[in-house]
């Protein structure tokens, strides 16, 4: 993992809070080599190019519609941080509640007020997320379904075309011919 910071007058039309962004392999090559230079100084041609293209490319970012907000409530808190631990857990909602210390419709409540979605929607972006981790690291589709607690690779790949609008296989695959 890499850590670009920009000056706030270089990033205005970037967002302003945390996301998950699909970075593309000339940003990533770009941010790479930006971390081996070091520090870039604009009063350098070469850098100061340098660093325009890498703010051209973070605006032109897909932003992948993903979150995972954590619950505040500690009841809620043990839950996630099991299913955080191993988002391929395929025990029930009644199950894991056992381990919370609280009934099914007091977790439920409490994911939906403590992060805005409920429990299977939380649970599902973690999964999503997941997956994703995998397939990026250069997992099969199979693996990575399974792993992230899909009970088949194509319940997943249906799950991750109606989250982002295409099958996995296509989404890792644009990076590449993009440019």
């Amino acid at each position: 993992m890499r850590t670009l910071y920009l000056k706030p007058r270089l990033a205005k039309s970037l967002p302003r809070s945390c996301c998950v962004l699909h970075v593309s392999a000339l940003l990533k090559e770009l941010i790479i080599h930006a971390c081996i230079r070091g520090s870039l100084d604009q009063r350098y041609r070469s850098q100061r190019d340098l660093i325009h293209v890498i703010v051209d490319q973070l605006e032109a970012i897909q932003l992948v519609p993903l979150q995972l907000p954590n619950p505040s409530d500690p009841r809620a808190q043990r839950l996630a941080s099991v299913l955080l631990e191993n988002p391929g857990d395929r025990r029930t909602l009644n199950d894991l509640c056992k381990t919370a210390g609280a009934s099914k419709r007091t977790i439920e409540r409490l994911f939906q007020t403590d992060t805005g979605m409920t429990f299977a929607k939380w649970r599902q972006q973690l999964r999503l997320m997941q997956a994703m981790q995998l397939l990026a690291e250069g997992a099969q589709v199979t693996r990575a379904a399974l792993e992230s607690g899909y009970s088949t690779p194509s319940a997943f790949i249906s799950m991750f075309r109606k989250a982002l609008g295409m099958r996995p296989t296509l989404y890792f695959k644009t990076d590449a011919q993009d440019w």
